[in-house]
């Protein structure tokens, strides 16, 4: 099973571009992301920038309307995610309280939902998809 673990630092939504975390919070980071990496449980990890250097694209009434940061109303963005391969939500839980984080972070777990995970009508829809994704790889 695959799990995104995401990081919600409290206060990154309201971070100036260019901010970045200290030193000392990026090397207690890696020591997680190596233990990850030597379990062989880690397939991909990134950070990602404030959303003062981000947009939104919201579709209502089936219209684009693109919005710049500042987001308003916005309590809670991402700072960044790992994806994990384990055999249980309990193990990526169990992971997830290995992380380092600050008492201002919060992270959130979510399973990947697998071509497997749809019933056969969603799986026909996605199959042409999936089926041109491998042909252009």
């Amino acid at each position: 099973m695959r799990f995104m673990m995401l990081m919600i630092p409290k206060g990154y939504e309201n971070a100036t571009p260019g901010t970045m975390p200290e030193p000392e919070a990026v090397e207690a980071m890696m020591q997680y992301n190596k233990a990850l990496q030597e379990a062989g449980v880690l397939l991909s990890l990134e950070g990602l920038h404030p959303p003062s250097m981000g947009a939104r694209i919201a579709f209502s009434g089936g219209k684009p309307e693109v919005t710049y940061a500042p987001f308003a109303g916005v309590q809670e963005v991402l700072g960044g995610y790992w994806m994990i391969q384990v055999k249980s939500r309990e193990e990526a839980i169990a992971w997830a309280l290995r992380c380092l984080a600050s008492e201002n972070e919060i992270l959130e777990i979510r399973q990947i939902q697998e071509f497997e995970d749809f019933t056969p009508d969603i799986q026909e829809v996605a199959s042409e998809f999936i089926e041109m994704q491998a042909q252009a790889a």
